[in-house]
């Protein structure tokens, strides 16, 4: 009689089939992307059925040059359509939804810094609605407390024991507005959250839902009651990008828009419905991983970010992280462009936006009025591709 195999258990030897698929398993509850059955019922209940799907791939399947071309051409011609719906209703902005489609497409996370009223949390609703994602919104305070985003335990009376109640982390899509209004403590605990994708309440590791995206919002300009980010958060978001004020010809159109009636929120949010899924998601995010990036192009990555490292104007540099966020967001860039190769033009363009919150200039460059942004351009202008 043949003994049944868990994944503490002893593997069977008698079945090639059987270790390979508890091998299988075990690799992807390393990876954090099993789920406990609490989360998997909460799965169930937004509409995720990834068990189900027949658009997973497996780990180890690799898609040939025709495929790979076929599910490129896919992912660009849904990104046209979303920035098609998008601009029926916003304006500008074009490289911000951009950048929120190529994080989307990684579980990375993107910071937007940037002034009042420049449509940030309507182009993250809209997006969610359009992706067919749960999303969750929190507002920055002083006073928010670890449990108010990660959740609780509470005693339930009926049942006669703890029972979990959940934060808004607990979600596909979430948006933090003024995230530097959030106290040291609460933002420490976000970062696990962030980073390893898993909220850790009274011992016990939840994991979150799949994908997991987080966009928040600052305002470089108020600094009364807020608390700047620590580097080591900084460093978790894939992305950052200043969200500045329409140019007059865009600022013209809104106030057209609004004067014929036609930005009412309500109005097209009842209009949009999901073109994706989170499935759907989770299956280009492992189409864009098989995009090839060639190693003049990675060797032009490594010479961008160690230059950061080196230049004099600079007293910290990129990390490792940002070399990643440049390969795999370069590989997301190029999927969205329907190639399936990255060309140096990629990095290029997602450089500024990879490293500007990374980096850290030196006293005597920020007394002489220098910024980061400059320090990137003459970066760029200087590196070439070997």
């Amino acid at each position: 009689m043949e003994k049944e195999d868990t994944l503490g258990g002893r593997m069977n030897n008698n079945t090639d089939l059987e270790k390979t698929i508890a091998d299988i398993t075990r690799m992807s509850a390393r990876d954090g992307k099993t789920e406990t059955s609490e989360n998997a019922q909460g799965s169930a209940q937004n509409g995720d059925t990834t068990g189900d799907s027949k658009n997973e791939i497996p780990q180890h399947s690799r898609f040939s040059q025709a495929e790979l071309k076929k599910e490129v051409t896919e992912i660009s011609t849904i990104a046209a359509q979303i920035h098609e719906i998008l601009n029926t209703f916003i304006v500008g902005n074009q490289q911000i939804i951009d950048l929120i489609l190529i994080s989307l497409l990684n579980e990375g996370h993107i910071l937007v810094e940037g002034v009042p009223g420049t449509a940030k949390t309507t182009i993250a609703k809209s997006i969610a609605l359009i992706t067919g994602c749960g999303f969750n919104r929190i507002q920055g305070a002083v006073d928010i407390q670890p449990a108010d985003m990660l959740g609780v335990r509470i005693y339930d009376t009926s049942k006669k024991e703890f029972v979990l109640r959940k934060g808004p982390v607990f979600t596909n899509f979430l948006l933090v507005d003024e995230i530097n209004r959030i106290n040291p403590k609460a933002q420490s605990a976000f970062i696990e959250a962030m980073s390893e994708r898993q909220v850790t309440l009274d011992g016990i590791t939840l994991p979150m839902q799949s994908p997991f995206f987080v966009i928040a919002t600052q305002n470089p300009h108020e600094f009364e009651g807020t608390f700047p980010l620590i580097e080591v958060q900084r460093d978790r978001f894939m992305f950052s990008i200043r969200s500045d004020y329409l140019s007059g010809d865009d600022e013209l159109s809104i106030i057209r828009r609004a004067n014929a009636g036609q930005l009412y929120w309500e109005t097209f949010s009842r209009s949009l419905s999901p073109i994706l899924s989170p499935q759907a998601i989770k299956h280009h995010i492992k189409v864009v991983r098989q995009i090839a990036v060639e190693d003049p192009v990675l060797q032009y990555i490594r010479d961008i970010v160690v230059a950061t490292r080196n230049h004099p104007d600079i007293e910290l540099g990129g990390s490792t992280r940002a070399s990643l966020a440049l390969v795999s967001g370069g590989k997301t860039l190029a999927a969205l462009n329907n190639r399936t190769y990255v060309i140096p033009d990629d990095i290029k363009q997602l450089a500024r936006a990879t490293l500007a919150h990374r980096i850290v200039l030196a006293r005597d460059a920020q007394v002489e009025g220098v910024t980061r942004g400059q320090v990137l351009e003459e970066i760029l202008a200087k590196i070439e591709v070997l």
